[in-house]
């Protein structure tokens, strides 16, 4: 692309960017709309459906759509429906899209090992979609130029171009082969914003010390926390330890309603 097409598409772009605040402050330029956003989720949710083993097993899909269910209807928006899908993978993941997606691999269900260390995981995926984390990648991959031929398509009225990269900026990299992780800041972001749901939902939120215990052993040896875009898992498991005294009254209020419990459903 020549320098002079370059610059005035980067201009177009920035001229349509809305400067934003995380949950916690932290400045955001976001370039794409909620429709737009919405439009990803729901194209990006599609091919997973399409491409991934959707599992078959009754109980376990029950106990994950009990646990979304919690943590979806303390949301500021409870009007929007929550797709939830269970993969058949040994992939020890999970992931939340904007539009009201959440997809969980079987694999998770064996480190997450009860219904609040799996409410830990999800209320962390949905806390990227409430912060905006995914507009956030999407817009970064733009201005600085992976897909910037496509940015005039993407933001057109024609529609949503360059799945690939949206679909890497959602958090779904490893599957279009294309990374584009969260950051570290809004990892960090997510483990809080989470934990704040997971209590308001009348999820145990010690339980995510114990989550991240047994993720850093299934894990194996993982490198200097600088050399990754994660914190470490003892930088992890330190922030939440010292978010405990701060949601555990949520969690206390929470237990006062009438909450289903998830369990799986032991088959006679």
């Amino acid at each position: 692309m020549k320098p002079l097409a370059l610059t005035l598409l980067v201009s177009a772009l920035l001229v349509g960017c809305v400067n934003s605040q995380s949950p916690t402050g932290r400045g955001q330029t976001l370039l794409f709309s909620d429709t737009q956003m919405q439009q990803m989720g729901a194209q990006s949710f599609e091919t997973m459906k399409q491409s991934e083993k959707i599992s078959q097993n009754q109980a376990q899909t029950q106990y994950v759509n009990c646990v979304a269910k919690r943590i979806t209807a303390v949301l500021p928006d409870q009007l929007q429906q929550w797709d939830v899908v269970l993969f058949e993978s040994d992939q020890v993941n999970a992931f939340a899209l904007p539009g009201g997606h959440i997809g969980v691999y079987t694999g998770l269900l064996n480190v997450a090992t009860n219904q609040d260390q799996l409410a830990t995981v999800m209320g962390h995926e949905v806390a990227h979609v409430l912060a905006q984390h995914g507009n956030e990648q999407v817009s970064r991959a733009q201005i600085t130029g992976l897909g910037m031929q496509a940015a005039d398509a993407a933001l057109g009225a024609s529609g949503i171009a360059n799945k690939d990269l949206y679909m890497a900026g959602l958090g779904l990299g490893a599957n279009v082969g294309i990374i584009l992780p969260f950051g570290r800041s809004q990892e960090s972001e997510a483990d809080i914003v989470g934990l704040e749901l997971m209590a308001k939902a009348g999820f145990n939120p010690a339980q995510s010390v114990n989550l991240w215990q047994n993720m850093a052993k299934a894990g194996g040896a993982q490198g200097p926390e600088l050399l990754s875009t994660h914190p470490s898992h003892s930088h992890r498991i330190e922030d939440l330890q010292a978010a405990q005294n701060q949601v555990m009254p949520l969690y206390t209020q929470a237990r006062k309603q009438s909450l289903a419990e998830c369990k799986i459903a032991q088959v006679k």
